[in-house]
């Protein structure tokens, strides 16, 4: 049977169908023969099936694809599904799988859905995204020990306070998390404006599948391979590493380099900061450029890393030290 907390979506027999992408005749086996809901029956005897049997419902067909018969997984539950959805994607790769997909946990059982959707597939190529793990909520999420490390946290939640953006700081402290992507409905501009300043990227709903594969584009190198050459390791694009203050210290210090490369590195990483977050600003703003302002996010975040990266160099070689603070 599947288990979990309640939701207060609930979806008839053809929405499910439209949503996992599985025949209603192919869902009526699944519960009727193995068990593997309990969907609410109205007065009606019409099926509503629950988030938490979507969830299963995808699970149950992305493992069947891989050769596990619906009888010997269709009792398991949401949890032991998704781990052996894990164990099951590391031992098959793919052709096309030129490295390993970037690994996703997700706050929010209706995000998690969705993105697993077979709609959401023909915005994003799954192999590039893999949720590693769901948690139901953030009270859920703070206590939650995640099954491995997953590099970009998704959120979302209904209303933004400053207590949900502690929650979620705690999260990203404690998971060491590469980029954190927030999705709203309501929220203070105060509130909104303190997480985008630490680092957080925060958009606010409505937002199609298109306009959150963007946003999930946008926190991705653009070529990996070529990235791991210039010493940066996975496919997220880091966070920044050195503020302003930072970066006008170094491009101020007199050094032996005779071509004055630490002030004209420093420099261009302070530019290349401010157009990778206005690009993410236009992303946010206009739905109708977001492919290319996702894109343009990518290319300056990925420039602006490798150029932190060769900061680091300098420094060791010109004995700067970049953690000292401005005096």
């Amino acid at each position: 049977m599947t288990s979990g907390v309640p939701s207060t979506a609930l979806y008839r027999i053809g929405a499910a169908s439209k949503t996992t992408g599985i025949p209603v005749s192919t869902l009526r086996i699944w519960e009727t023969r193995y068990g593997a809901f309990s969907p609410v029956k109205t007065e009606g005897k019409q099926r509503l099936f629950a988030e938490c049997d979507i969830s299963k419902a995808l699970l149950l067909k992305q493992l069947s694809q891989t050769g596990h018969a619906i009888s010997t997984i269709a009792y398991l539950d949401l949890e032991q599904l998704r781990r052996m959805s894990n164990m099951s994607h590391s031992t098959h790769k793919t052709l096309e799988t030129l490295g390993e997909p970037v690994s996703l946990a997700v706050v929010g059982l209706s995000l998690a859905n969705r993105i697993e959707s077979k709609k959401f597939a023909m915005a994003l190529k799954q192999n590039q995204i893999k949720i590693t793990d769901v948690l139901v909520d953030l009270a859920a999420a703070s206590n939650a020990d995640l099954t491995k490390q997953p590099q970009v946290l998704l959120v979302k939640v209904n209303t933004l306070q400053t207590t949900v953006h502690a929650d979620i700081q705690a999260m990203i402290a404690k998971h060491k998390f590469v980029q954190t992507i927030v999705i709203y409905n309501f929220a203070p501009e105060a509130v909104v404006q303190a997480m985008k300043f630490s680092g957080l990227i925060v958009r606010r709903e409505p937002i199609s599948d298109i306009e959150l594969a963007e946003l999930l584009q946008s926190v991705l190198f653009v070529n990996t391979e070529r990235a791991q050459e210039f010493g940066t390791t996975g496919a997220v694009i880091a966070s920044r590493k050195y503020s302003d203050e930072t970066l006008g210290r170094v491009a101020g210090i007199s050094t032996n380099v005779l071509c004055e490369c630490p002030r004209h590195v420093a420099e261009l990483i302070s530019q290349l900061a401010s157009f990778e977050q206005y690009s993410q600003e236009c992303l946010n703003k206009n739905a109708d450029d977001a492919h290319l302002h996702a894109y343009l996010r990518s290319v300056s975040g990925t420039a602006r890393s490798l150029f932190e990266n060769a900061l680091e160099k300098i420094a060791q070689h010109e004995g700067i030290d970049l953690h000292e603070e401005s005096k």
